[in-house]
């Protein structure tokens, strides 16, 4: 996840420490209690990991299953539908099918696809960039089924807002345990969205935003050194922030999906001219890739160890599973929802497979200093610094390119910014109504937590909200195996119109399952 990263890496900026002391000491008690709850270890011979890790990863691995395949058999569908080819501009929703990908992307590539994998390969070595692609190409399944479920039982009000996402499959799904049950269940995911949505999607986006904007302008000791400049950058990035989600998810559509595709692109040209720069080179990373996934030396736990940190990386660097994607592609403009599921396992595509592969071949093409020494730090016991890696990595082209991967790094925690803004909000919506006067109040939260953000870092208040995100998955996809089923009649259905020509009609099948929606939403 591209706002996954431990309380460990968080830099304080804030010119009177002792406050961000003080809140921490308050809450590390119940915060590491509940840390250690949500990230339970299992261990495995002489490495441990996340029980939340091997949640994810079944589940992609059932689905991938279940589905037949589905990312690899309906790859070639997915890119006609984000396309528009079986689109109309009268279809219902509120952006395309390319601005609900790119808003969705928006979320989840980031400094997880940068920080993350210079850690993971520190960690497990080379080969674990192996084990992130295989995990981004089973999480694409499940993207593929809980971004349908999104859509399909999602609802539009008078005035074309699109309310969708698993705030409204999951209460049908626990529906059979009771209603109070299932709105309960419902209710405390909505409040992990909302507490990430403002901690780890406000704060931590600030305060990230505003440490690579001090290192690239000399420091501590630098312009951005002091507290009031730092300060007047988070009122800035505040305001910008109210400006473009007062507008919705129309407002954020038109600035992802210019965003996105430049800063990715900008950022994967980057990693091609150190690789193309080293072409000859090429193979032999490859092959260190491909042999130091299956016969690692120095990693604890060998294969399994190196394995694990690949599958924990991406896990935290794609959000699949965690439903926070389906919020974003329940607003998109269609009347067939599994059609937006496809458009959805593009998404850990482009950035676990696409992104995250090519910071990796291009950290160990460069094999800067940094990098080994990295390795040597983290097998001490150790963190490090991702994002150094891939700089000092870009460092090769030319000394003053590290300042455009900063740009491009703040571009990448805006827009992570704004679209976790969204998902606050509607998780807000489900919790509080939607009335402009507790909107306006939600907004001023997320405002003054980005400004403090900017200036400190309260490392304990952002575990939590990690902790509380990743609480998310075992909720969200206990709801997906139960409705999975719907989503394969849904894909059975959609493929046999497509094969006959049928996409572009509102049929039976159609109005029946409007009619079904209409029927398990009664509970309300």
């Amino acid at each position: 996840m591209s706002t996954f990263v431990s309380a460990a890496t968080l830099l304080p900026l804030a010119a009177n420490a002792s406050i961000e002391e003080k809140v921490d000491g308050i809450l590390a008690p119940f915060v590491d209690r509940f840390e250690t709850v949500i990230f339970y270890p299992i261990s495995i011979g002489a490495v441990s990991f996340p029980i939340v890790v091997a949640w994810l990863i079944i589940a992609a691995c059932v689905f991938t299953i279940y589905f037949g395949f589905i990312q690899f058999r309906g790859f070639g569908v997915a890119l006609e539908v984000v396309r528009g080819k079986f689109s109309s501009k009268d279809d219902p929703g509120e952006v395309t099918h390319f601005q609900a990908l790119s808003s969705a992307v928006s979320g989840t590539v980031g400094l997880g696809n940068i920080a993350g994998v210079g850690a993971a390969i520190a960690m497990g070595g080379p080969g674990a960039a192996f084990w992130m692609v295989v995990a981004g190409i089973l999480g694409m399944a499940t993207k593929f089924v809980e971004c349908t479920l999104g859509v399909k039982y999602r609802e539009i009000d008078q005035d074309g807002v699109v309310h969708g996402g698993p705030f409204k499959y999951l209460p049908i799904a626990f529906k059979f345990l009771s209603r109070p049950v299932a709105k309960a269940l419902t209710g405390v995911f909505a409040i992990a969205i909302l507490l990430f949505g403002v901690a780890g999607g406000g704060m931590f986006q600030a305060n990230q935003t505003v440490v690579q904007l001090q290192n690239s302008a000399g420091g501590a000791d630098g312009p951005l050194g002091d507290g009031m400049v730092r300060l007047f950058i988070g009122i800035g990035i505040a305001l910008l922030v109210g400006l473009v989600i007062i507008g919705g998810i129309k407002s954020i559509g038109k600035v992802t999906d210019k965003l996105v595709p430049g800063m990715a692109i900008f950022y994967v040209v980057s990693c091609l001219i150190v690789i193309l720069g080293n072409i000859g080179f090429v193979p032999t990373a490859i092959g260190i890739i491909i042999s130091g996934a299956f016969s690692p030396e120095g990693i604890a736990g060998g294969v399994v160890g190196v394995m694990i940190v690949g599958f924990q990386r991406s896990a935290f660097s794609n959000e699949a599973g965690i439903g926070s994607a389906p919020i974003a592609h329940s607003a998109v403009k269609t009347r067939r929802p599994v059609s937006e599921g496809f458009v959805a396992l593009l998404e850990p595509f482009l950035d676990t497979v696409i992104v995250c592969l090519m910071t990796a071949l291009t950290i160990i093409i460069a094999n800067q200093p940094s990098y080994s020494e990295a390795i040597e730090e983290t097998a001490a016991g150790g963190s490090v610094d991702g994002v150094t890696l891939a700089s000092d990595a870009f460092s090769t082209i030319t000394g003053w390119w590290p300042i455009l991967l900063t740009v491009a790094v703040v571009l990448f925690a805006f827009s992570t910014l704004i679209t976790w803004a969204y998902y606050g909000e509607k998780a807000w919506h489900f919790l509080f109504g939607r009335r402009k006067s507790t909107d306006l109040v939600y907004r001023l939260i997320l405002m003054a937590f980005i400004v403090i953000g900017s200036v400190a870092s309260f490392g304990k208040v952002i575990a939590f909200a990690d902790a509380a995100l990743f609480m998310c998955a075992f909720i969200n996809i206990l709801g997906l195996y139960i409705l999975m089923p719907v989503v394969k009649r849904e894909m059975k259905q959609y493929l046999a119109d497509r094969k006959h020509g049928k996409l572009y009609e509102l049929g039976a099948e159609d109005e029946a399952h409007l009619e079904e929606i209409r029927q398990d939403q009664g509970l309300k």
